[in-house]
């Protein structure tokens, strides 16, 4: 909650505990709220579960925008006049960051449910995932995108 919604509900607490509502009444309210507020400023924060329901919508968000994004370059692949030349599969090692078997298995179902990618294989000493792509004219640049994008809302949430 944000503190300006905090101090508008600590002004109509203060009205309802001096049972008066005249605006000038709420104005006093809402400067005690205020002053209430900057005085504990530190101590008033997001619970910690609030920032993790966050970050897990913000994971979740990028996961719709990675599918569409896929299910639209997966497409323009498949209905290219010249498909063989287009398709240039691979198999790259993605080098991981996520280390608890819970997050190594998200990013691999998070890969593997977005078009035109699938995840292969996990190292024995889970430091490599091994990713299939339908198209990979750069393995490093797929690398990237992986490490910048699920991998890192992942290490956001489960941190």
């Amino acid at each position: 909650m944000n503190r300006a919604a905090l101090a508008i509900i600590l002004a109509l607490i203060w009205a309802s505990i001096t049972g008066n509502f005249s605006a000038p009444n709420l104005v006093l309210g809402g400067g005690v709220s205020i002053l209430a507020l900057w005085l504990v400023r530190t101590e008033v924060s997001t619970p910690y579960y609030f920032k993790k329901f966050r970050l897990a919508v913000s994971l979740t968000l990028l996961f719709f925008y990675e599918l569409a994004l896929s299910a639209v370059r997966v497409s323009m692949l498949v209905l290219s006049p010249n498909l063989k030349s287009k398709l240039k599969p691979g198999i790259i090692a993605f080098p991981l960051t996520v280390q608890s078997d819970v997050e190594i298995t998200l990013l691999a179902n998070l890969i593997t449910l977005t078009p035109g990618t699938l995840s292969v294989d996990v190292s024995e000493d889970k430091t490599k995932l091994y990713v299939h792509a339908i198209s990979v004219p750069d393995k490093q640049a797929l690398i990237d995108e992986i490490a910048q994008g699920f991998e890192a809302k992942i290490i956001e949430v489960f941190e």
